[in-house]
């Protein structure tokens, strides 16, 4: 279906966020760029529109209930909801001794509470059509907690939790719930700009393409409901797992 999507966590051009709202719009559909940082969704949805697309951003705190009433309140006004994708959330290597329940809980609040907020706009309008997609972006963690890691991998295993319920619950009454787990370092801006020289190391194709990973989105949120998938997980071919 043709209609809005939004895109929830986008930022960067070069990222899971910028290749979403590229993807979708080159598909047809109209783009809301929703991130918290206004000078990044603008210029992502400016971007979009440069390369014939329809985008509009949106600023919103993922972890405010207003700010979420706001972005589904605006998208209301755009026609049907086709798909709604949460892909907010951030990593970092953080020792559990080190680790600070400030910290932790924000973690939280972006991975899990975030996710929460999102799916009790997105399900009543979805529901009541009997149609659209609302997927999740997961991450290793979501599967397995390695040390140093603790606060990512109780939040994306959180976040698969939620996927799931949404699934049983609200897939017979025509809702796509999907989880995807990205398994490996993504080649975007973010990932660039820390660990630049660990990417070189990978080569060609070491680190996922944040357009491929888009493309399986697309591909996941096409298919017909006799066939649908609700977790797909996506890894580099060298990938060790």
């Amino acid at each position: 279906m043709s209609g809005t999507a939004i895109v929830i966590g986008a930022g960067a051009s070069q990222g899971v966020g910028g290749a979403l709202s590229r993807k979708f719009a080159s598909e047809g559909c109209h783009v809301i760029v929703a991130g918290r940082t206004e000078a990044k969704v603008s210029a992502l949805a400016e971007e979009v529109r440069s390369a014939g697309g329809s985008a509009e951003p949106f600023v919103v705190d993922v972890t405010s209930a207003d700010d979420q009433e706001a972005l589904f309140e605006h998208a209301a006004t755009k026609g049907d909801l086709a798909a709604v994708l949460y892909n907010a959330g951030n990593n970092a290597i953080i020792p559990f001794e080190q680790l600070d329940t400030e910290t932790y809980e924000a973690f939280w609040r972006v991975g899990c509470l975030g996710a929460f907020l999102t799916a009790k706009r997105a399900i009543p309008i979805l529901k009541q059509q009997s149609q659209g997609s609302l997927f999740f972006t997961g991450a290793s963690g979501s599967l397995r907690g390695k040390s140093n890691f603790a606060h990512f991998a109780s939040m994306k295993a959180g976040l698969r939790m939620l996927a799931q319920s949404l699934a049983r619950e609200f897939g017979p009454q025509g809702v796509h719930v999907a989880h995807f787990i990205i398994d490996g370092v993504i080649d975007g801006d973010m990932v660039r700009s820390r660990f630049g020289e660990y990417l070189n190391q990978l080569d060609e194709d070491g680190g996922l393409s944040p357009d491929a990973i888009a493309d399986a989105y697309w591909y996941v949120h096409t298919q017909p409901r006799s066939a649908w998938t609700h977790e797909l997980d996506l890894r580099p071919f060298k990938e060790n797992w």
